[in-house]
């Protein structure tokens, strides 16, 4: 691939959804469809937003192994990337990521106890596309 974060970031920006893969207390994958990202650092780091109290929080905080796939349906090629999952609770955090219409899942505003920030970091990806895979470091 010649220009990764050109082609891979073009693919995620486009995506209004991004999978989420966690491990539960018995060491099986869990995948979870989540709102795109809210925030991007190049092809290695990205922020959501969710629930403090939801399962994914609680299996991140047991075992952060984690991934997150993006997937273009229109052109059948997608990209994973593997690495590791925080939670993030502190306001810095909360602040960079927070939209207006928020308070629509989380009344009480960034101060809502209920509101937190995954923040993955990807040490390895993988990109499909035209019945072919390769293998990436992302930057």
């Amino acid at each position: 691939m010649k220009n990764p974060e050109q082609t891979l970031g073009k693919l995620i920006d486009r995506q209004s959804t991004a999978f989420i893969g966690s491990l539960d207390a018995d060491g099986f994958p869990n995948v979870k469809a989540m709102l795109a990202p809210r925030l991007r650092e190049g092809l290695r780091v990205f922020y959501f937003t969710t629930n403090l109290s939801s399962l994914r929080v609680r299996q991140y905080r047991h075992d952060p192994r984690a991934c997150v796939y993006f997937c273009d349906r229109r052109f059948f090629r997608g990209v994973m990337f593997r690495g590791g999952m925080e939670v993030l609770e502190d306001l810095e955090n909360k602040s960079r990521i927070w939209r207006e219409g928020d308070t629509l899942y989380y009344p009480l505003g960034l101060l809502d106890p209920d509101y937190c920030v995954l923040r993955f970091t990807a040490v390895s990806g993988r990109f499909y596309s035209k019945f072919r895979s390769e293998d990436f470091t992302p930057a």
